[in-house]
Formats: C-alpha cells, structure tokens, sequence
C-alpha cells in the first residue's frame, strides 16, 4: 500500500548522501520533495502541512547541524515524525474489571466489518481469552449468516437470535448477549453492527443506540483503507456523531496509495489499534506505529516477523533441525529441508515475508513478480524421491534424476538445480553453524581459508627468489668467494656493529649514553 510513497521518500534521501553538512538549500528541496511524497500518497492537507514544518525545524537545529551524517539524522526526525502522526505508541484493549469485556464494531458497509469481527475473535482467542461474536446487522442480506460461517471457521460461537435480512431488533439482540456471555461465561462480546453506504441519521442512531444499551468498554471504528480522504471525513462524521475510542484498518495489502492510514489518527486524535492485511483469519494483528514507520521508510518489520515465526513454527522440529546442522544428530536431509520449507509457508506468501527484511523496497517489482508456485514445484520434486534418496541425496544418478523428473512432471534440468542448490545450501548453514559466522567473509571464525592449513601457510614467511648465478665459471666462482667474506664478517661482527675482532669499552660507551644515576646498577 505504501509502495509509492516508500520509493519518493527513498530518492530524496538517497540525494542527501554523501553530503558532510546541509545547507538552507538542502532542507528546503527536502522538504519540498517529502510534502510532494506526502500529497500524492493522499495524506489529509493538514496533516502534510503539520508533518513538512515539524520535519524542517528539527532539519535546521542542533540535532543536524552537530550529526556526523546528516543524511541519517534526516532520515531518523523523518521516522520519528512518522510514528507520531501514526499514534505515537501501541494502543491495547481495555478490558473490563468485572464482567465480559464488550466491543462495538460501527463503520460502513463494505468496510470489512462482519469479516473482521472473526479476525478480532481468533485472535483474542489465542490470547488466551473466550470470545463470543453477536448479530447485529440485521439489514445487509446474509450478514448474519456471514457472520455466523466466519464464527465456525475460527472456532468462536455466534449469538444469532435474530435471522436478519431486515428482521429484528439489532437493539435488543444487544442487549439479550450480554446477559447470554455471562450464562455461558465469555469473557468478551464482540458486536457487529450494521452499516450504510454513506453517513446519515438512521444509521447514526441505530449505533448511538446499540452503545447505549451495551455500554461498551471499547469502540471501534473499522476503516477500508483503500477509499483514500473520504475515510478521514467518514471517521471524523463517526467521532461526533457516536464517538469512538480506536480505529481499525481493513484492506492494508491493497494497492491503493494508503493516505487514510497516516491521517485519521492525526486527525481525528484517535490512535489506529489494529490492522488487516490480507484475505485470512490470521492476517491481523496490533498496529505498531512505530513497525509501520520503518516499513514506509523501507526499514523492514523484522519484530512482527520473529513474532509470526514464533507463533507458527514448532519449536521441536526447530530445534530437530538445528542439532542436525551442528552434526550431532545426524545429517540434514531433503526430508528435514522440506519441513523447514513448509513451516516457511505458514508465515504466508514468500512476497509478504521477504518484505519484512530492511532495504527490500529496491527488490519490489520482483517480490511482487515472485511465482509463489515455485514452492509447490520444489515440494514436487522432493516428494517424488524414495525415502531412501531423500536421506542421502548424494546417491541420486542420472537414471534416477530422469525417474525424479517424470515423476514430478519437471524436468531434469530443474532436478539438477535443487539437488544442487540443496547442497550448497546445507553446506553454508553446516559451516554457519559451526563457524558462527558468514562464509566467505575473511577474518571471520570457521571460514574458509582460516583453518589449519590457512593457519599453516601464514605461519611460514613467503620466500624470496634466490640470487642469481652468473653462468660465466670464474664470475661464479668470484661471486661466491665474496659471499662467503660477507658471511664470516657477519658471524663475526658485534651487536654494535663494529669490525670484527676490535674490542668495545662497554662502560665508556654505557657513560657516553647519558643515562639517569641509579641505571648503572642494571648493567652489572
């Protein structure tokens, strides 16, 4: 969503390096470059405004002029000012004291509402906590029905007395579930309220209404953030119409130009709580304004990574697979490549992952251009080898790579590439493993060339090449006469450098170096 506002913020930075010092000139055509950047992602006027006179104040004072880079210190107020117009911080759920915990979802019709309520429950669930979703857009055809196929597939029940579709009282179906959640012990109540395709009265007061009779510990305004200025003017109609504590964007993996999200917190002073970034029951979580900064600015998000790592992976098989790359539990196979690749997987697309890591903007066009059926391909390939080759890969011939391929309906060609990458592969991990270090990279501890023989060449000094000998017999014969006078002068020579055979008053020469008074006992 971010993408083009990521790569304008990337060029003008990328003009500010290598400067030692930046002039009036300097901050002015950044800033100018930033607020441009800034309009043409569909951030809120104001909130440009605000941004651009914040960023070149803190430009011109001490914090830029004393920096040894500029640049970075530029690009560090930019971030910072970033996460302040996002939030500031963190927001978390209030929960309540006593009693279920109540949260009322409002915003409009096609906003995701129904869809995230399931997210919201799934992942309030794996917090540890028992959610229940209620129905209360009893307008919008088959809304409740939505609702309650959302419910089963994220293993949450739905509390539905009300068929919908134009029938029955969204009020009193409120107030029924809390009274319900406490029979049944929940200790939240998510309620889906319904929408409309604009701001007007009747769904004001339909909303107004439901919060009154709920009393709600936290409402929430759910925003798609594709629909650009008319989401900061649609929340700001909410705000003062019904009041909300917390925003939640919807549809953040879209390709739209993402202006609603830098603005709405700002605007309406209400901090973004939660984000939806994909079609999944899993694709959501809190927002982190500073983690959103860092990717705009092409960062990387690599905490929200390490956290969907840590949730997704198992950490037995983790742990299987690296005694097995240290050598003590045996040697790292095709089979354990395969687990490793399927829990890859779970983390979600390769695009999505791979653009969590820093610096992975310049990479965009071909992360997004990434055949995701690639992995597939590979599964194919490695599950069309006996058990017996995938424990030993090295006993794979010709004939059976042809088997290999026919078999996974590739090519033998494309067999070739994985056996081989797979070695390489496993070979870098083995010599990480036990160098701890990146291979290749001298000076480092378990690289190659640092072993023992390197350790042994290094030891011995390089030799010379010898003195040449003249081919004429009596030069010979001279030359050699005249290194062995050399020779014998410097066996016999002193350390002082003096002819052979003189001798050398030491006490005179210790008198004429002028040493301090209480030396002369050193030379006894």
């Amino acid at each position: 969503m971010f993408a083009t506002l990521s790569d304008r913020l990337a060029d003008t930075f990328r003009n500010l390096r290598g400067k030692g010092r930046l002039s009036e000139a300097d901050i002015d055509a950044t800033a100018r470059e930033i607020r441009i950047a800034l309009l043409e992602a569909d951030v809120a006027l104001p909130v440009v405004k605000e941004f651009v006179g914040a960023v070149k104040e803190r430009a011109r004072g001490e914090e830029v002029s004393g920096a040894l880079n500029p640049a970075q210190q530029i690009i560090k107020i930019v971030d910072e000012e970033l996460v302040a117009i996002l939030g500031g911080e963190t927001r978390r759920l209030r929960y309540a004291k006593s009693g279920p915990t109540v949260i009322l979802l409002a915003g409009l019709q096609g906003a995701g509402k129904t869809t995230l309520a399931a997210k919201l429950a799934l992942w309030l669930k794996e917090q540890g906590k028992t959610p229940m979703l209620v129905a209360c857009d009893l307008q919008r055809p088959n809304a409740v029905q939505q609702l309650q196929v959302n419910g089963e597939r994220v293993g949450v029940p739905v509390f539905a007395p009300a068929p919908g579709n134009g029938v029955g009282n969204p009020v009193e179906v409120a107030k029924e579930s809390i009274e319900e959640a406490k029979r049944r012990l929940h200790d939240v109540v998510i309620v889906d309220t319904a929408g409309r395709l604009g701001v007007d009265a009747e769904l004001m007061q339909q909303a107004a209404d439901i919060r009154d009779a709920v009393q709600p510990d936290e409402v929430l305004f759910v925003v798609d953030a594709m629909i650009g200025q008319d989401a900061v003017q649609t929340a700001q109609a909410f705000l003062d119409g019904v009041g909300f504590d917390g925003v939640v964007l919807t549809k953040l993996d879209g390709d739209a130009r993402g202006g609603a999200a830098l603005s709405i917190a700002s605007v309406t002073g209400r901090p973004v709580m939660f984000a939806s970034n994909g079609e999944k029951m899993t694709d959501f979580d809190l927002f982190h304004p500073d983690r959103m900064a860092s990717r705009i600015l092409d960062m990387g998000d690599v905490l929200t990574l390490i956290e969907q790592a840590e949730k997704t992976f198992d950490q037995e098989q983790a742990a299987k697979a690296a005694g097995k790359l240290f050598g003590g539990q045996g040697e790292f196979t095709l089979d354990d490549f395969l687990e490793q690749m399927q829990q890859v997987r779970k983390l979600g697309s390769m695009s999505k992952i791979m653009g969590m890591l820093p610096g992975m903007g310049q990479f965009r066009e071909q992360l997004e251009n990434f055949d995701e059926r690639e992995i597939d391909r590979i599964q194919a390939i490695i599950q069309s080898m006996t058990p017996a080759e995938r424990a030993n890969p090295k006993m794979i011939d010709g004939s059976r790579r042809l088997r290999i391929a026919k078999g996974s309906g590739r090519t033998v060609t494309d067999v070739n590439a994985l056996v081989d990458r797979f070695f390489e592969a496993r070979k870098m991990m083995q010599q990480m493993a036990k160098g701890g270090g990146m291979p290749g990279m001298p000076g480092m501890p378990g690289m190659p060339g640092m072993g023992k023989r390197g350790a042994k060449a290094k030891a011995q000094p390089k030799k010379g090449k010898g003195r040449r000998v003249s081919g004429n017999p009596a030069k010979a014969a001279q030359q050699a006469a005249a290194d062995k006078d050399k020779a014998a002068a410097s066996a016999g020579s002193n350390p002082f450098g003096l002819p052979a055979g003189e001798e050398v008053d030491y006490e005179k020469a210790a008198a004429n170096l002028n040493l301090p008074k209480d030396f002369s006992k050193f030379l006894k």
